[in-house]
């Protein structure tokens, strides 16, 4: 099963040092039944990009918190591409997520997606919005829609490692 798990490039970095993603269960979001059951109309890759997204917006999850422990860090999405064996849907947290049950090693990583450096003012505005938005504020939501306005960029495994140099 391909799985999109949110991450950042701490999280990147981590995945290049230790050779895998862990400890389980990890989030992540996939082409679930139930995503399929929703998105009717859509072909696979639309599927697959709706999956994309939505752990891209987890992303933001994560930098809310990490910013706050980190305020320095780098705010820029990172979704990894997996093929796992061992995932179970999660539908008490949406559709397309699902909790893989199994550390991910580098060789089953396809690829990353990551915000170019550009969008690291949305993404940090987005972050600490989150809450607002997540309480019902029109404004907040705003904010955290422009950082999902912006295109992950998609990097081969091999490229994680200068990717990670360029920061």
């Amino acid at each position: 099963m391909r799985v999109y798990l949110p991450s950042t490039l701490s999280g990147l970095r981590s995945l290049l040092d230790a050779g895998e993603l862990g400890p389980p269960p990890l989030p992540g979001y996939a082409v679930t039944g139930a995503l399929r059951e929703w998105y009717a109309e859509g072909d696979e890759e639309e599927l697959e990009y709706a999956a994309m997204t939505l752990a891209a917006r987890a992303c933001v999850r994560l930098l809310d918190r990490a910013l706050l422990l980190e305020p320095g860090l780098s705010a820029r999405r990172v979704v990894v591409v997996a093929e796992v064996s061992a995932a179970e849907p999660a539908p008490d947290v949406d559709r397309a997520a699902v909790r893989v049950l199994e550390s991910v090693p580098l060789r089953l990583v396809q690829a990353v997606h990551v915000d170019d450096a550009d969008a690291e003012t949305d993404v940090r505005a987005a972050a600490e919005a989150l809450v607002e938005a997540d309480l019902g504020s029109e404004d907040a939501a705003f904010v955290v829609e422009q950082a999902e306005g912006h295109e992950l960029q998609w990097y081969a495994t091999q490229e994680i490692g200068p990717l990670l140099e360029l920061g």
